[in-house]
């Protein structure tokens, strides 16, 4: 598609005929010969001497040449460009953070796999946070880890391989073999302070009770529905077992409706995975959408022609004189 940057550069048009019409013409000194009877001459003539100019004319196809010049030069100031096909690029206007316990507790191997088969429930977290993570295209997410210590596995990123390489590097017990669950949502309320997008959710997923947070996971909560994230929990572990590897569905539960999320409870691979399907229908992707059109500038080429004519007008003024004077 053509069109013009500048269109009222067109306006420009009539100007030199308006300098035509209205301005004294150019009036140019020419040489002449005195004769001494110039005065009987001239009372013989019936005419008056005075001081006076030369007005000279131009050829018709310089004439033309002149307007074409004067039309190729407003046509560059117009700024004529071609126009691409519009191009659309997808933002995402929401931040996701991941937040995974890898305490000791996720070491055990009670969690039942597609083909029945025993897993680890860190394994069994990993394969179905990989094709979360994948289904999130254009999404920016963070992954948080948290045992006895919370920690940031990988800030906020579009590169979403990156981030399942970041989960790959997880291991069971690596930030303590406890559960810091209130240190782990404070951290993500502060990963949340570098986005400056309205919508923040953070899904959280552990397997046992807080017994190391220097906060408590529902003062968390509470200071997470001030900043406007919203928490999704999902509990793995057993709600019969008794000290730190007993899950706490109560708290998990509680930081969820504080926030305005919801909790889930999961006890085997499917059910995880269907966790996170209904999470993903919960909150569907949100993306701002901008469309340019790349414009190529094509004002160099009436500047070019207009150039050439100019030159070529010149040299043939030039050379009319020269075969004049011989």
């Amino acid at each position: 598609m053509f069109s013009f940057a500048a269109p009222w550069a067109f306006l420009l048009m009539p100007l030199p005929l308006l300098v035509y019409w209205f301005a004294p013409p150019h009036r140019e000194k020419s040489s002449s010969i005195r004769i001494p009877f110039f005065r009987h001459v001239a009372q013989a003539a019936g005419v008056e001497p005075k001081s006076g100019s030369v007005i000279l004319n131009r050829a018709k196809l310089q004439t033309g040449i002149v307007v074409l010049i004067w039309l190729l030069l407003v046509t560059a100031m117009a700024r004529p460009e071609k126009l691409g096909e519009p191009v659309v690029i997808e933002k995402s206007a929401r931040d996701v953070v991941l937040a995974l316990d890898i305490s000791g507790s996720m070491d055990q191997r009670d969690f039942t796999s597609s083909d029945g088969t025993p897993k680890q429930r860190l394994a069994a977290v990993k394969d179905v946070l990989r094709s979360f993570i994948a289904e999130r295209q254009g999404d920016r997410m963070a992954l948080i880890i948290f045992g006895t210590r919370a920690f940031v596995q990988a800030p906020f990123t579009e590169d979403l391989n990156s981030l399942n390489g970041f989960l790959d590097q997880t291991a069971v017990g690596m930030a303590g073999p406890n559960t810091a669950l209130g240190d782990a949502i404070g951290l993500g309320i502060r990963t949340f302070d570098s986005s400056e997008l309205d919508q923040r959710l953070m899904i959280v997923l552990s397997d046992g009770a807080d017994t190391s947070s220097r906060m408590t996971p529902i003062n968390a909560s509470a200071i997470a529905a001030d900043k406007g994230v919203v928490i999704y929990t999902v509990g793995v572990g057993d709600p019969n077992a008794s000290g730190e590897d007993r899950v706490d569905l109560g708290a998990l539960k509680e930081i969820a409706d504080r926030t305005g999320g919801e909790y889930f409870f999961a006890d085997d691979e499917d059910a995880l995975a269907a966790t996170y399907e209904r999470i993903d229908q919960l909150n569907p992707r949100v993306v701002e959408t901008q469309s340019y059109r790349p414009r190529e500038s094509l004002a160099h080429y009436p500047l070019v022609l207009a150039l050439m004519l100019m030159l070529g007008s010149i040299a043939g003024l030039h050379l009319t004189r020269r075969r004049g004077v011989a």
